[in-house]
């Protein structure tokens, strides 16, 4: 044995040796060949049943069956004879089929083994679809011929499977074609021969037959009439479309005419020849064969037909008669069932009805339809293991169960134990009527199911279902796999729901009840209607059920003047006669009911054989009223007795009629925390008073306790009905609902309205659920009215809204009254001594108490009086107070808890002293010292007095967090309203603030010793002061009156601009009559109808007219005052005040009416803008005109510049509201107008930037051009506003395209650049557009070139082309030759032009001259590098005003400076001469690491030498020596080489600033020099800095220069991700994702928060990653590594599924191999190994696949699981190099970790490869 002594080959050939000198004779070889492809067989065999489980997955990349590939003659018996399963359907497979059942668009069709297909109507035959597409277009239907025509139940086809679909719940869906194309789709027009029996389409017909098409191309068929009289009676039955099987009789010219005949019988005997050529490429469904029984198994046989062709028949298509008969060698007739063609496999059938002559067979069993029948005392007669099961039902007859259906889904297959049941239960699942046998389940849902078939289902039954989809005409719901029922429209719910997909979401269950069900068609129909679902009285599901008498729920489906027609199950309806609807005359029924409606009807008469019925609506009511109706008015105040206590709520009877309700718990206060406790207080039997109902819709009543709605309700602040609801209304009602979008408030009357969730309160609030509780009583104010869906929105933001007067006391009295009647009601009923003592105390009570314990949190004491009670005193309520147990203390009562019997105390000295007498409107600084949820106690600075406060000083103050909740130990500013209240218990009443006092608004007092003064009655007064609104009177009494600016002289005689109370003077006496009077407190005007008649500030008139006795005087409210004024009416008021902030001034036309006039309703002039208010004097009578009036809310808005509605044409003030580039402005105008003043309309002379010099707040004089759907067009031109001082226009207003004229030249703005080219807006209406080509002479790749040049609303000039006036188009053009103007591009970007014809050629021999050129500069420069630079940098600086991009590139810009700058001399650029270097940046860049990290990919060595000059020492000024000045001069250039070498050495990093410029001037595009300059600032933490740096960057670098920008944009992500808030990181991310690729920086940025541990951010990222970049595998792989380190496995294995739907099919198995690789990196080894080991299962050629597997076991795995992984990796069948790799490793692996013995088992191992294979190993 020889071995070549070459040294690599050395150790190979010691560890496998070649094949030696014992060679095998080649007999014996081919037998351990032939036992090896046995083996590969079994093996082949189990890949291939775990293949076919994951068959959809892998989209059609399926194994080749087992099979020799010694070429296409022969093909490989099947080792067991299995039924054809779903799983082993591939595309292409031809199968017989049987017409099961056929709609208009499908047919569905029975193919062998039960399985099912669908044919649908477009995969008929191409002439077919034709003839279909044709008829389509012509809307004429007559001529074609439909399905049900053409296909008739029983037909066998031979057929084509054409897809696999997946069906919705994830089975699959067999789409078949009978199309020839696909069927004969291996037969040629050269293959075809006489006696050949094909099937075929009728393509048309002719007069002497029929033309069919085969699918051969180059072969047409004809079927004569003659031939087919023979088949049909009539020869016109044959249509376009129609499927016939027939019999080649003659083939001529090679194949391109044949001739068929159609006789049944010679077709059904024509046997298949091998001489017609038929091979297993090419052999068809439902031949029949010659066949010769070569194997017979217990599962089927095995045959051998056509020569040497081999096929299976399963055991359901052998004959069960001649079962016996079959022995090897017998010959039998069979008949080709399917095809598979990629595997070869041929199925075939031995039923008679399949090989006798008929064309059709029972689509239906012999004993009738019995599937979905459940069948007891089954016995199984055999079992075959990878088929199912045959059962003997107990008539006699066979079924099969599919092993699939032999056990639950979940459940481990045991068949013995499945054999050994004496007895089966099955359920009939279907009929094949290819097999002719039932198939069964065993499985117990299924069996357990309630309904199965339509058949199962009955009217009125109640089901449950899942909604599956919305339709317009109703909603598909499923209520199992293939039952599905339609709830119509109309029965969605008890109303006509507009919006249904609202209510209803996909997968959602419902509760039905079964309206019809016709089981023949499959149709069901279903209701929702709640009334119908939950009702209980008998249904109607037939006449014979409705009995005269008999009453039921039916719902109406038709409105008639006669009546309605009402509908119950079953279609069982009936009529309602006109005079039985209602038991008050009708006369239009459709007003009254609606369609849908479900009302209770009873049965008058009913004929069941004629199936009429009479029925009635009033008769079924009427019996129901017997129980008293009550009818009580909202608004009514109520008592009731507690009947029963419920978990939210109290069961009540309305007294005295008892009528039951319910009354909630949070409607018992307005305080919530009282509720409860009132709650608790409640018992059975008592009664509770002034409840007030606030809504009565017939079926229930309901009732509130709260005294603020009562008050609501009484004083009619309240709106009845939605019309009464006017926007500005102000409404008391209480929180309903509470959405994480807003709060839903309920309003008497049963009125709810919306306060979204910006409208809740002034602060911001994230989620409105924090902000309110459920019945918080509220004041709402409306907001939007939507009188179509009619829903309002409210707000309840206490800025908006004015709470009523005195609300916060009368809230704080009837709060503690609450409480106090809980204290005593639960000190009553307890009858316990402690609870009535308890209930005897009251705040401020001084105690005597015995000290118990002392700890830090604060004390506890001991009371003789109080035993049993836990008394407590807080750690800050004992501050400095010596306490030791045992010892005696007084105490103050600061609360008790009645409920826990727990009462709170206070030791402090200040509290306990001697109380000081308080005075009215004195004001306190107080501190809170207990809170008690709503209440709190506070005390008066040093008066030792204590009193109760609420801690929300309106209703609807909300506390988003700790922070903003009183607390103890807070001071507030208080006032006192009363020294001692009664409803107080004596303590003081007061008014608050949190910060410093400001005056509040309090009850109202009388003031005392004055008896006040009537309406009408005349009195006499001396005047005390004149203000110039008001004038005060002392009267005779000593109270004091006030007359009004507008009650001193008759209107009628005011001169516009006096001021009428001037007229009077101080001191003089005057007689007055008073006409109303003002409250105390807050001198609001109270009008006359009030019912204090008596007024301690009345009002009084000084009018001659109205002082007379005899003149008719009457009280007219302001609301009658307002109602009388007419919207421009010109009125003459008196100015009451300027506000300032809102910048309005309010007129009074009379005491009780103030209106309101906007700023721009106020001036005239632009000058007066600034101080308006010195436009008018307070109490000067002006005339305005009336604007806007309404009473509710009120409203009364006034004008001052004698206009009071805009009008078309005429010139108005505006203030500027926003600025918006697309837009223009957006102007506010007076009277509540908004508009829009176009760029086109600001000026006569367009201006470069249109915008600037406009900002917001700005006030401007406007010409209104004209109103678009509320909106005015305005325009600020001076041709416009002022025509005759105009100057001559320049740019012209373009009113319609009819001015424009093609050729002119005209300036537009830009709208926007896209790929379609340049849209410039020539004028409001008109944009025009300039295509790429027609914008620039230079050629650009991409839009964005011009997008970055031309922002919006850069002012150009263009040149009209073409105007197509029908498409409103204007072509323009922007090239420099049309318009005269220079390009829009500057030439600096050094873009190619775009040339043609002469030019170009003369452009490319420049291009050649010039770079000649600039070699030869190149070469200049190396003698005179300092001179060139410093040409450089100067040039750079003159550019200093242009962007950063354009001073690197001016390529073309100086004729005699061609050559491009370089960054450095030319001798010293080492690899890339191209300019900077580039940065490598590893992926995430982060600013802790040291900068030196990053190496430039070539380190281009950037020099330079702007400051040489300084570096020579200065001379000295005496004659030196020679010497001397030589060794000056070594030392010079000596410090100079050293310089130089510093600012040449890339590791050096610059100090300062300046260095950081030079070395940017060197090398601009250079990342690495700006990211070290950014970290230099930022190592200085000047974060600003480093920013501008990074913007510089981005403005200086080549945009060509797409890695140095990506690197600059993620060192500015860093930064803001270090420095920066999310909302800078997402903005420059936002920018970023402009400027580059955006996957890259999707992918930095994840990695940036990858590092800085914000996960949440990250999973957000990669979500949107996957959305937008689907189709990466990349992408996918990176969000499964961070899962995988997240240890989030369960989600990484669904986001694999997730990608392989995503990614294409041939991604699918790098994917699978690199998500196993995490999982072994980062996850479960074990999952990573199956993953592994599933695709090399399917894959095992994959030899690289392999090799990462063992490197990962290796890694990983134990050292018995990586030798049995070698074992499998050297027995693949893949090439012999490849597996000697393999044992190299193997080999290599055990001398690493083995033994001598397992070296030598390597080493054996491959000396049995080598022998295997012999020489062909060898060599």
């Amino acid at each position: 044995m020889t071995f070549e002594t070459t040294s690599n080959m050395a150790s190979a050939e010691e560890d496998f040796p070649r094949g030696g000198t014992a060679k095998k004779t080649t007999e014996s070889k081919i037998v351990v060949q032939r036992s090896e492809v046995d083996n590969l067989f079994q093996s082949n065999e189990q890949a291939e049943t775990k293949k076919r489980k994951g068959a959809v997955k892998d989209d059609g990349k399926k194994l080749k069956k087992q099979k020799k590939e010694d070429g296409l003659t022969l093909n490989a018996a099947a080792k067991c004879v299995e039924i054809l399963h779903i799983k082993n359907v591939k595309e292409g497979m031809l199968m017989l089929g049987c017409v099961k059942e056929v709609t208009d668009f499908e047919v569905t069709v029975g193919l062998p083994c039960g399985l099912q297909g669908f044919l649908s109507i477009k995969n008929i035959s191409d002439s077919y679809t034709k003839l279909l597409s044709e008829q389509l277009d012509s809307a004429d239907t007559e001529e074609i011929c439909s399905l049900p025509h053409l296909f008739l139940p029983g037909m066998v086809l031979r057929c084509v499977v054409a897809k696999l679909d997946i069906a919705k719940g994830g089975s699959l869906s067999i789409q078949l074609s009978v199309n020839p194309k696909l069927v004969n789709k291996a037969l040629s027009s050269s293959s075809l021969k006489a006696g050949m029996v094909l099937s075929g389409c009728v393509e048309s017909i002719e007069d002497h037959g029929c033309i069919v098409d085969i699918g051969i191309s180059g072969s047409k068929a004809f079927l004569s009439t003659k031939a087919i009289k023979d088949q049909h009676n009539n020869p016109e039955e044959l249509k376009v479309g129609q499927y016939v099987t027939s019999q080649v009789e003659e083939v001529k010219n090679e194949g391109r005419v044949v001739r068929l005949s159609a006789s049944p019988l010679t077709i059904t005997q024509a046997c298949a020849e091998s001489k017609q050529g038929w091979n297993l490429t090419n052999l068809l469904p439902g031949l029949l064969v010659k066949a010769t029984i070569k194997k017979v198994t217990k599962h089927g046989l095995i045959l051998d037909f056509l020569s040497s062709f081999s096929g299976q028949v399963d055991f359901l298509h052998m004959e069960p008669e001649h079962a016996a008969n079959y022995t090897e060698g017998a010959e039998v007739q069979a008949c080709v069932l399917y095809v598979e063609p990629s595997t070869r496999l041929v199925g075939l059938s031995l039923r008679s009805y399949l090989i006798q002559p008929e064309p059709r067979v029972d689509p239906t069993p012999a004993g009738g339809d019995r599937i979905g029948e459940v069948v007891k005392d089954c016995k199984m007669t055999t079992i075959h293991h990878r088929s199912g099961a045959m059962l003997e039902l107990p008539d006699k007859t066979l079924a099969f169960v599919h092993r699939n259906n032999l056990k639950e889904v979940n459940e481990p297959a045991n068949e013995n134990r499945v054999l050994a049941m004496p007895e089966h239960t099955c359920r009939i699942l279907n009929f094949s009527p290819l097999d002719q046998i039932h198939f069964a389940s065993l499985r117990r849902s299924v069996i357990e199911r309630p309904f199965y078939r339509y058949h199962d289902l009955h009217a009125g039954q109640i089901v449950e279902g899942k909604v599956s989809v919305l339709l317009n005409h109703g909603m598909v719901v499923h209520l199992s796999d293939h039952i599905k029922g339609l709830v119509p429209r109309t029965h969605l719910s008890d109303i006509i729901l507009k919006n249904p997909e609202k209510k209803y979401m996909e997968g959602m269950k419902v509760k039905c009840r079964v309206l019809t069900v016709d089981a023949e068609n499959k149709k069901l129909y279903l209701t929702r209607k709640k009334a119908l679902v939950e009702s209980s009285l008998p249904l109607f599901l037939s006449y014979a059920d409705a009995r005269p008498g008999c009453v039921s729920h039916g719902y109406i489906v038709c409105i008639k003047d006669f009546g309605c027609i009402v509908r119950f199950y079953n279609n069982v309806k009936g009529l309602v006669p006109l005079n039985q609807l209602s038991s008050e005359p009708i006369s239009s029924p459709e007003e009254l009911f609606y369609i849908g409606q479900v009302l209770k009807t009873k049965v008058l008469q009913c004929d069941p054989e004629k199936a009429k019925m009479v029925l009635s609506f009033k008769v079924a009511v009427e019996g129901e009223t017997a129980k008293p109706e009550f009818d009580c008015e909202v608004g009514t105040r109520l008592e009731a007795k507690v009947l029963k206590k419920l978990v939210n709520g109290l069961e009540v009877a309305i007294l005295p009629d008892e009528i039951r309700t319910v009354l909630p718990t949070m409607h018992l206060s307005d305080h919530m925390s009282n509720c409860p406790l009132l709650w608790e207080s409640l018992q059975e039997g008592d009664n509770i008073s002034n409840l007030i109902c606030v809504n009565n819709n017939k079926q229930n009543i309901s009732l509130t306790k709260k005294p603020t709605v009562r008050w609501s309700l009484e004083e009619g602040v309240v709106a009845k009905d939605f019309s009464e609801i006017t926007v500005g209304m102000q409404l008391i009602g209480w929180v309903k609902n509470i959405m994480s979008y807003g709060v839903f408030v309920e309003f008497p009357y049963g009125l709810v309205g919306l306060a979204p969730k910006s409208a809740l309160t002034d602060k911001f609030i994230s989620d409105a659920t924090v902000a309110f509780q459920l019945g918080q009583t509220v004041i709402a104010k409306v907001t939007n009215l939507d009188e179509e869906k009619r829903r309002f929105l409210v707000t309840l933001k206490i800025s908006e809204v004015i709470s009523p007067e005195g609300d916060t006391q009368t809230r704080l009295i009837n709060g503690l009254q609450e409480r106090r009647a809980v204290t005593e009601m639960l000190a009553m009923r307890d009858n316990s001594d402690l609870r009535q003592q308890l209930a005897a105390l009251f705040v401020g009570q001084k105690l005597k108490l015995t000290v118990d314990t002392v700890e830090d949190s604060g004390a506890t004491f001991k009371s003789d009086d109080l035993a049993g009670a836990t008394i407590l005193a807080s750690k800050h309520h004992v501050m400095g107070v010596n306490l030791n147990p045992g010892q005696k203390a007084t105490a103050v009562l600061l609360h008790v808890d009645i409920l826990s019997s727990c009462v709170h105390v206070s030791l402090l000295s200040k509290l306990l002293g001697n109380k000081k007498s308080l005075s009215e409107e004195s004001k306190y600084t107080a501190m809170v010292q207990y809170i008690d949820k709503e209440f709190a106690v506070i005390s008066l600075d040093d008066t030792a007095q204590l009193t109760v406060i609420q801690t929300r000083s309106h209703l609807n103050e909300v506390f988003l967090s700790e922070s903003e909740k009183l607390k103890a130990g807070m001071s507030l500013a208080v006032e006192v309203t009363e020294p001692s209240c009664q409803e107080l218990q004596g303590l003081p009443l007061v008014s608050w603030q949190r910060t410093a006092p400001k005056r509040q608004r309090t009850t109202s007092e009388n003031q005392s010793g004055s008896k006040g003064h009537c309406f009408g009655e005349i009195v006499q007064g001396k005047v005390r002061t004149v203000k110039p609104t008001c004038i005060q009177v002392t009267l005779e009494d000593g109270s004091t009156g006030r007359v009004h600016v507008s009650e001193v002289v008759e209107v009628t005689k005011v001169c516009l601009g006096s001021f009428p109370t001037s007229l009077v003077k101080v001191g003089s006496t005057v007689t007055a009559r008073v006409i109303g009077g003002r409250e105390a407190s807050s001198h609001r005007f109270l009008p006359f109808s009030h019912p204090k008649f008596t007024y301690t500030i009345p009002e009084l008139t000084l009018i001659p007219s109205k002082l007379d006795k005899s003149a008719d005087f009457k009280s007219v409210t302001a609301k009658e005052k307002l109602n009388s004024y007419k919207v421009g009416e010109e009125i003459t008021c008196f100015v009451s005040k300027f506000n300032p902030e809102r910048k309005s001034l309010e007129v009074t036309t009379d005491p009780s009416l103030t209106g309101t006039v906007e700023l721009l309703a106020m001036i005239t002039d632009l000058k007066d803008a600034s101080h308006p208010e010195k436009l008018y004097k307070l109490g000067q009578a002006v005339h305005a005109k009336v604007v806007e009036i309404s009473s509710k809310p009120h409203r009364f808005v006034l004008s001052l510049i004698g206009v009071h509605k805009l009008e078309e044409g005429s010139v108005a003030l505006g203030i500027v509201t926003n600025i918006q580039p697309q837009v223009g402005l957006l102007v506010k105008l007076p009277f509540g107008g908004m508009g829009a003043i176009a760029v086109t309309d600001l000026a006569d002379a367009y201006r470069p930037n249109p915008l600037d010099g406009y900002r917001k707040d700005q006030i401007l004089r406007c010409f209104l051009l004209g109103n678009e759907n509320g909106k005015w067009q305005l325009s600020l031109r001076p041709s416009r506003l002022n025509p005759q001082q105009a100057k001559p226009v320049k740019d012209l207003e373009v009113l319609s395209l009819d001015k424009l004229k093609e050729g002119q030249i005209i300036r537009g703005y830009v709208k926007s650049v896209g790929e379609q080219g340049v849209f410039i807006r020539l004028s409001r209406y008109i944009t025009g557009r300039a295509q790429l080509q027609q914008s620039t002479k230079y050629f650009v790749s991409s839009h964005k070139v011009l997008s970055e040049h031309l922002p919006p609303n850069t002012l150009l000039t263009t040149k009209i082309l073409s105007i197509d006036l029908e498409e409103e188009f204007v072509n323009l053009s922007l090239l420099p030759a049309d318009t005269g103007k220079p390009d829009i591009l500057p030439e600096s970007l050094g873009l190619p032009l775009r040339l043609v014809g002469e030019e170009k050629k003369k452009h490319d021999t420049e291009k050649k001259k010039k770079r000649a050129l600039s070699e030869s500069e190149q070469k200049q420069a190396e003698s005179q590098v300092p001179k060139k630079k410093k040409k450089k940098t100067k040039k750079a600086r003159t550019d200093d005003n242009d962007s950063g991009v354009e001073v690197y590139f001016r390529e073309e810009e100086d004729k005699e400076d061609e050559e491009e700058p370089k960054p450095a001399p030319a001798k010293e650029v080492t690899a890339s001469s191209a300019g900077p270097s580039r940065l490598q940046v590893a992926a995430g860049f982060s600013w802790d690491m040291g900068l030196n990290c990053l190496k430039p990919a070539s380190a281009a060595k950037d020099g330079d030498s702007s400051d040489e000059e300084d570096q020579v020492a200065d001379s000295k000024p005496q004659k030196k020596s020679r010497h001397e000045l030589e060794q000056e001069k070594k030392a010079a250039e000596k410090a100079l080489v050293q310089r130089e070498a510093e600012l040449m050495d890339p590791s050096l990093r610059p100090e300062d600033a300046a260095a950081f410029e030079r070395l940017l001037l060197a090398s601009p595009n250079s990342s690495l020099v700006w990211l070290q300059y950014m970290a230099h600032h930022l190592q200085a933490t000047q974060i600003e800095q480093a920013r501008a740096v990074a913007e510089r960057a981005l403005k200086t670098i080549s945009f060509r220069e797409e890695q140095e920008k990506l690197n600059v944009w993620v060192a500015l992500l860093n930064l803001e991700n270090m420095y920066g808030t999310e909302e800078t990181l997402k903005k420059v991310f936002e920018r970023a994702l402009q400027f580059c690729e955006p996957l890259p920086v999707y992918q930095q940025l994840a990695d940036i928060y990858a590092k800085s541990n914000k996960t949440k951010e990250v999973e957000g990222l990669y979500k949107t990653m996957v959305k937008r970049f689907r189709q990466n595998k990349a992408v996918w792989l990176s969000y499964g590594t961070f899962l995988l380190q997240q240890g989030q496995s369960d989600a990484a294995s669904a986001l694999l599924q997730r990608a392989l739907k995503s990614l294409p099919s041939k991604e699918s198995v790098d994917v699978i191999a690199k998500f196993a690789q995490l999982e072994f990196r980062y996850g479960d080894v074990e999952k990573g190994r199956t993953m592994f080991d599933k695709v090399l299962t399917s894959y095992p050629k994959r030899t690289d696949l392999w090799s990462v597997f063992i490197d990962l076991m290796v890694k990983h795995g134990s050292q018995k699981d990586v030798r049995a992984l070698f074992d499998r990796v050297i027995h693949l069948s893949v090439s012999i190099k490849k597996i000697k790799f393999f044992f190299k490793r193997y080999l290599e692996y055990e001398k690493k970790h083995g033994t001598p013995q397992s070296i030598q088992a390597v080493k054996e191992k491959a000396m049995e490869f080598v022998e295997a294979k012999g020489t062909e190993a060898a060599t």
